[in-house]
């Protein structure tokens, strides 16, 4: 665990480090919401004290939305949510209340670097026009290996869909299919449908840890 101080409010933080991408990444004080910002890489290339780096680093800022949020959040600390395709006011609000930062990507390759880099734990498929399956515009995203594909959720947004289409889903090779028209109740169907989600992989997840630790 590394240890910081907001320079905002002096409020003492903790951070895991192995959570930490090679970058900098930026998140609110949880007190004041002044924004943080902390680069793993300098303190580890530089042999700097944790402590030192993430305060030097560390800036005051105004609170999220005080000069207008932008919802770029690629760089913040925080589970992502990962929108590619078209974008979508009504998925970067779902995605939020859905505990996740959303992070936008229009193309699908550089979709595909993000999620190598950082696994997140939803992906948003949002195409400008519904298509037979398989979709093969998106094909660099929804392609990615099965083992990294069990670590995240894929949603399908479009019109032409019907909301929790079982079929649909296994067509387009995602998690969930929900129509454009149920955005507003995403977070919901997400929560219900990552519950069934969840269940149904608990005895080949228990597997896996299993051969890992042998």
């Amino acid at each position: 665990m590394i240890r910081i101080t907001c320079t905002s409010c002096q409020k003492p933080l903790s951070l895991d480090e192995t959570k930490l991408p090679m970058r900098e990444v930026g998140f609110p004080c949880p007190v004041c919401k002044a924004k943080l910002t902390v680069d793993r890489r300098e303190f580890e290339a530089e042999g700097t004290p944790p402590q030192a780096a993430a305060q030097t680093k560390a800036a005051d800022s105004p609170a999220p939305g005080a000069d207008g949020d932008d919802d770029d959040h690629e760089n913040d600390f925080g589970s992502k949510a990962l929108i590619v395709g078209s974008d979508h006011a009504g998925v970067r609000q779902a995605a939020k209340l859905m505990g996740y930062l959303p992070v936008y990507h229009a193309e699908p390759p550089r979709a595909r670097e993000f999620f190598n880099q950082e696994i997140p734990q939803v992906v948003f498929l949002i195409p400008s026009q519904l298509t037979a399956p398989p979709l093969e515009s998106f094909a660099p995203i929804i392609g990615v290996i099965p083992s990294d594909r069990r670590r995240s959720f894929f949603i399908l947004v479009a019109d032409g869909l019907r909301t929790l289409d079982g079929n649909a889903a296994f067509l387009y090779g995602v998690n969930l299919v929900v129509a454009a028209k149920d955005v507003g109740q995403l977070p919901q169907i997400f929560r219900e449908a990552y519950t069934v989600h969840e269940r149904s992989y608990a005895s080949m997840n228990a597997v896996i840890r299993e051969r890992q630790l042998a």
